[in-house]
């Protein structure tokens, strides 16, 4: 990658554009299409079961045994209706699962979804999509379509599939089709369905795009080209930082309103019946999962490469950071305010999951809050109906079975599962809810 990308003219492995349509909803999907999805976590399986839902013949890949052994157990992290599908399309011919990549030149399309995290440094770590990527430009054939769906940075899809499909001797836009289109999958969100959801679409070429556009209309609720790669890929870094600006803001508005002993949910709500020009975004303990913790620091690595600044999403970015660790100072204020401190307390956190309705704890804010009550002294434990245990650096902890039979001198509310009973927190001395949702209780404090 160069410091700052610059996109390349027409090469001679690739056929101009001519046309420069923004949108193309009504593309046709054909009447039956093979795809193969690369990768099968929580953005390659649920696009897998919408293709085969919608006919296609769909090979799924991925590199761990043991989760296509989950897969085919039923015995993964989706939503009940999702399930379903999954049961009854294993019981079908319209989805394969392998460990292998040897089906590959066999199929029409293939989609590369593939995690895209940063390490600790948050330097992005390319490992899992260099890695697909590769298998696929080797398997490539004539005719094939190749889209990359995962979240990276501008100019990625040049760099791992176009440049290597023409050094070995394709035209893109003749031999091959290659495009890249955002992943819009919400993990949890009953309302969040790919076959209803528009996707964003970037060929290489026009024909690149049509061709793309003719599988993705498979599972899409609609389909917005634009002009390049480099557009879509920046398009999906947008929508992942505008949520992490209006997440920080959101964090410190609640930190203003606590100030002047306001409700900032009422104020929230209030704003948000302005009808044009707001949007709201609930504060909380911070943020975890694929996404946001992650995605905003691919721009943020390659424009730091290209020195050029982006003030505003690296504040955001710092807020977020800090902000399990203002979880911990506010706990350590409800102690203090009882005369004892964090050190010897017995402290209950209800929900460790990144988000309500899933049992993902990646980058969860509870697993660094967990960290530093435990450095303080704190004798913490948790309870979640999703999750049955965590890692730490201090050893495995386990979910409380019975966390209402126990006296904890602090619970802190963390994540809210719509199948969790909470009723038993009106009994517990100290409650700090930390996402903002439960009702008033006398005991109850915010951050």
């Amino acid at each position: 990658m160069t410091a700052l990308y610059e996109r390349p003219e027409v090469l001679d492995g690739m056929v101009d554009a001519a046309e420069t349509e923004t949108a193309l909803p009504s593309v046709a999907a054909p009447a039956s299409r093979s795809v193969g999805v690369v990768g099968l976590g929580y953005v390659g399986l649920p696009t897998a079961l919408a293709l085969a839902e919608s006919g296609a013949a769909v090979l799924g890949c991925d590199i761990s045994e043991a989760h296509i052994d989950a897969i085919k157990a039923q015995q993964v992290d989706l939503l009940e209706d999702k399930l379903a599908t999954l049961r009854r399309l294993l019981d079908s011919d319209l989805l394969t699962l392998t460990t292998g990549t040897a089906g590959l030149p066999f199929v029409d399309t293939v989609l590369i979804c593939v995690p895209t995290p940063v390490d600790s440094h948050l330097v992005p770590d390319l490992t899992a999509l260099r890695s697909a990527c590769a298998v696929v430009v080797e398997a490539a054939r004539p005719g094939q379509t190749i889209v990359l769906t995962s979240t990276t940075y501008i100019g990625c899809t040049q760099e791992l599939l176009v440049e290597p499909l023409r050094q070995r001797g394709f035209v893109v836009g003749r031999d091959v089709f290659v495009a890249f289109s955002p992943e819009r999958i919400d993990p949890g969100s009953p309302s969040n369905v790919p076959e209803l959801t528009p996707r964003v679409v970037g060929g290489v070429t026009h024909a690149c795009a049509l061709r793309a556009m003719e599988t993705l209309a498979m599972s899409a609720g609609s389909l917005h080209r634009v002009s390049c790669p480099e557009a879509a890929e920046l398009t999906k870094l947008l929508e992942n930082i505008f949520r992490a600006v209006n997440i920080a803001l959101a964090n410190e508005f609640a930190s203003v309103a606590g100030h002047f002993d306001l409700d900032v949910m009422e104020v929230i709500s209030a704003a948000a019946t302005k009808p044009y020009g707001f949007m709201a975004f609930r504060p909380g303990p911070g943020v975890g999962g694929h996404c946001i913790p992650c995605d905003p620091h691919y721009l943020l690595w390659q424009l730091k490469a290209g020195r050029l600044p982006s003030p505003v999403t690296e504040a955001a970015m710092a807020s977020i950071a800090a902000r399990p660790q203002a979880v911990v100072r506010r706990a350590q204020e409800l102690m203090a305010d009882r005369g004892r401190p964090l050190a010897g307390s017995r402290v209950l956190l209800v929900g460790v999951a990144y988000k309500p309705a899933v049992a993902d704890v990646r980058e969860s804010p509870a697993l660094h809050i967990i960290e530093e009550l435990r450095r303080l002294g704190a004798d913490v434990g948790f309870t979640d109906v999703m999750v049955d245990s965590i890692s730490t650096s201090s050893g495995r902890i386990v979910c409380e079975a019975d966390p209402a039979g126990r006296h904890w001198d602090l619970v802190i509310v963390h994540t809210v599962h719509p199948s969790a009973d909470h009723s038993w927190l009106s009994d517990v001395p100290v409650l700090l809810d930390a996402t903002y949702t439960l009702p008033e209780l006398p005991q109850r404090s915010t951050l």
